[in-house]
Parts: structure tokens; C-alpha cells; sequence
């Protein structure tokens, strides 16, 4: 008998983009709550970064792999499925990259790099996570979208139309699987205080108030993902098992300002 709805011990998860940021504190939630992690980053410092967590008593496993190389990021979830005994019981896809231009010059190998990290390698490893979850009947997609899944941003068409995607990608694949036991949704994170957003946390820089004065809570989220730690657990448990398809905003009530 279920006890706790948020008991997750024992589950085998991937997540993506975890070496800092947001994904560094859904990945360190997730392990708190009992799961065994494995963790991606692009470089081999992502090792480290497992190394530091298994330091402190959780089970974790690092894997490098580039988003943007889809027979690097194949290799690397055949490497994390052989890490976690066969097994995927949730995937988070928090990997992303960032590139600023103004509309009418922005260039269209940034286009497609941003397109690629930032879309293609979610889906694919949505189908990749999809096709090992469905011969158990069970398991817990969780994409983070953004707050330009609903906006259009300044200067950054290539991100917006890629969150877009993934708010889309998450409702399409929830018509699919919700019926065989998979729960696919999405965190839209609001504007949080990660090194993506270097640029507008320059309080010179006079979106940084506007943006500020927007949020009802009067702060950003925090760096490193803390913030994110309840509904990554939430979407990862029992408790969002008739959840499915929803792309839910953490960002301090800016969506509703």
C-alpha cells in the first residue's frame, strides 16, 4: 500500500543539463527524495559534479554528452540506461543553450544550434525514455519549458520558438502515452537567477527592474534551482498521477501579472 505520494525511493531518473542551475537542483531533489540519478552535463566535468553528490551519500552517476551530436547523445543514454540497471522510471529534460540577436540578424547556425539542444534532443530523448517506460507501463516525462512558451521574448526568436515547441511537444506526447501509464508535463520556469540570465540580472540593465517589479513575489528565482525542487518531485511522484499534458509556470506570479 502507497503510504506517501511523493515517495519516490528507489526510482531511477535521468536529467539533463545538471551539472548547474536549475537542473543541478531538480537533480539534487530528486536524490533526496530516495532516487538514484543519473546526471548530464556537456563536459567531463560533469564526473565532478556526480563524484560531489555521491560524496554526500546519494546515488548518482555522471555522463557527458553533446545535445547537439545525436549519436553522442544515443551513446549517452545507452550508457545511463546500462548505469541504472536497465531501467527509466522518470526523465528530466532541463538542458538548454541561449543565443541573443536582434530578429532581423540573427544568424541561422545559432538558429539551428538552439533548435537542436533545445527541441530536437528533448523529443528524441522523450522517444528514447517514451520506448523503455512503455514496456513497464509506467513513468514520469518531465520537460521544463519557459515563460517563452507563452511569450515572445526580446531578441531571441531561436529560444522562444523552441519553448514553444516543448509546450507543444508535451501536450502531443501526453495524447499518446497517458493512456499506457506515462505522465508527460512541464515546468515553465519564471525568471530565475541562473548564469543563462547573466545579461538581465545587471541591474544597469533596465529590463532587470522591469522585470522585478513584474513578479508578484519580488524576487527572482533562485540560482540554484531550489525553486524548482517541489514540483520537479511533485510531476516525479504519485501525486501528479492524473496530471498529464499541463505546463505549470514557477516563476513567482509573473504569468498572472
Amino acid at each position: 500500500m502507497m503510504t506517501n505520494l511523493f515517495d519516490i525511493q528507489g526510482r531511477k531518473a535521468i536529467v539533463t543539463g545538471a551539472t548547474r542551475g536549475l537542473g543541478w537542483g531538480m537533480a539534487e531533489g530528486l536524490m533526496e527524495a530516495g532516487a538514484e540519478v543519473v546526471i548530464w552535463g556537456s563536459s567531463e566535468k560533469v564526473s565532478d559534479v556526480a563524484q560531489e553528490f555521491c560524496a554526500r551519500g546519494f546515488a548518482c552517476h555522471g555522463v557527458a554528452a553533446n545535445l547537439s551530436d545525436r549519436s553522442s547523445l544515443r551513446a549517452g543514454f545507452a550508457k545511463s540506461l546500462e548505469l541504472l540497471g536497465g531501467k527509466i522510471d522518470i526523465l528530466v529534460n532541463c538542458a538548454g543553450i541561449q543565443r541573443r540577436h536582434p530578429s532581423e540578424e540573427f544568424p541561422m547556425e545559432d538558429w539551428d544550434q538552439v533548435l537542436e539542444v533545445n527541441l530536437t534532443a528533448p523529443f528524441e530523448l522523450c522517444q528514447l525514455a517514451g520506448r523503455e517506460m512503455l514496456k513497464e507501463g509506467y513513468g514520469k516525462i518531465i520537460n521544463i519549458a519557459s515563460m517563452q512558451s507563452f511569450f515572445g521574448g526580446f531578441t531571441i526568436p531561436a529560444y522562444a520558438s523552441a519553448k514553444g515547441g516543448i509546450a507543444l511537444l508535451t501536450k502531443a506526447l501526453c495524447n499518446e502515452w497517458a493512456g499506457r501509464g506515462i505522465n508527460v508535463n512541464a515546468i515553465a520556469p519564471g525568471y530565475m537567477a541562473t548564469e543563462m540570465n547573466t545579461a538581465l540580472l545587471d541591474p544597469a540593465n533596465p529590463r532587470y527592474k522591469e522585470i522585478t517589479d513584474r513578479i508578484p513575489a519580488h524576487r527572482w528565482g533562485g540560482a540554484k534551482g531550489e525553486d524548482m525542487k517541489g514540483p520537479c518531485l511533485f510531476l516525479a511522484s504519485h501525486a501528479s498521477d492524473y496530471l498529464n499534458g499541463a505546463v505549470i509556470p514557477v516563476d513567482g506570479g509573473y504569468a498572472s501579472k
